[in-house]
């Protein structure tokens, strides 16, 4: 099997306009600790499994940012067309970019750039039953619609898995040992839509009052449904295509109001976590 480095190089310099370098994050469409395995982009252009920053990768260097207690572990995995960087001690992706490429440089950053990834595993959305959430879908929006008119907001993004599934009453199995279903999810304060694999959606599932759309269709559907309005965008979650879609006018940036609600435990909530 030929090295991804190489076929990689290749595909930039195909490129218009040609690449003089990319970057590889370690982390899924959703900014997730935890991913299933055909979004481990960073794991199988380097061949390293072990806790990493991103790659970057130029025509003629390839480096990987490394925490310094996976630094050994690196050094055994990575081939010698690798350079290990050390986060803390060694400069820093910015810094190294800066200092070594051209000011004119292009630099991708395109996450769909490997194109070797196994199929996507058709799992079931489960509805998480309100005997366990203690609170129904609709209540949760009605509290959400209210945060949003309290910041003169007219809708909200999410791509943080774990809060579109604490919204929606729903659990998966996307990602190994993790409850989660891989989707987008977009609340005005008049719709609430779903963006999901429509292959995923179970019978059960369709019985809760949410639009349930195609997951493929969430970036130019969200340059429909959100307009030229005041769009609640949480800087540490929201993904490039999502945001790329809204003007600079539009955004309100702010932590997520589902950080504090998924926290604040209701006693039902309680019970579960007492029984556990």
């Amino acid at each position: 099997m030929a090295d991804p480095l190489d076929s990689l190089r290749s595909l930039m310099a195909a490129h218009s306009p040609p690449l003089h370098a990319i970057i590889v994050p370690s982390q899924d469409n959703h900014q997730s600790e935890y991913i299933s395995d055909r979004d481990k982009r960073r794991q199988f252009i380097s061949g390293f499994t072990g806790n990493a920053n991103l790659a970057l990768i130029t025509m003629s260097e390839a480096l990987l940012w490394i925490d310094v207690c996976c630094f050994l572990q690196a050094t055994q995995e990575l081939n010698d067309r690798w350079k290990p960087m050390c986060i803390g001690e060694d400069p820093t992706v910015e810094t190294w970019i800066t200092d070594n490429l051209p000011s004119e440089a292009i630099v991708g950053i395109d996450p769909w750039c490997v194109s070797d990834r196994s199929a996507v595993e058709v799992s079931p959305v489960v509805v998480h039953p309100l005997e366990y959430a203690g609170r129904g879908v609709q209540d949760k929006l009605k509290d959400l619609r209210e945060k949003l008119l309290h910041e003169s907001a007219y809708g909200i993004i999410f791509s943080s898995l774990d809060e579109i599934s604490w919204l929606c009453n729903i659990r998966g199995n996307d990602v190994s040992y993790c409850p989660v279903v891989q989707s987008y999810a977009i609340v005005t304060m008049d719709s609430a839509f779903f963006y999901v694999d429509k292959r995923k959606v179970s019978s059960e599932f369709l019985l809760l009052k949410v639009a349930k759309l195609d997951a493929q269709k969430s970036s130019d559907d969200a340059e429909k449904q959100l307009k030229s309005d005041k769009i609640w965008v949480d800087p540490s979650s929201c993904c490039l295509a999502l945001f790329g879609k809204l003007s600079a006018n539009q955004v309100f940036w702010q932590q997520s109001p589902l950080a504090l609600a998924k926290a604040l435990k209701n006693p039902v909530e309680l019970n579960g976590l007492r029984k556990a």
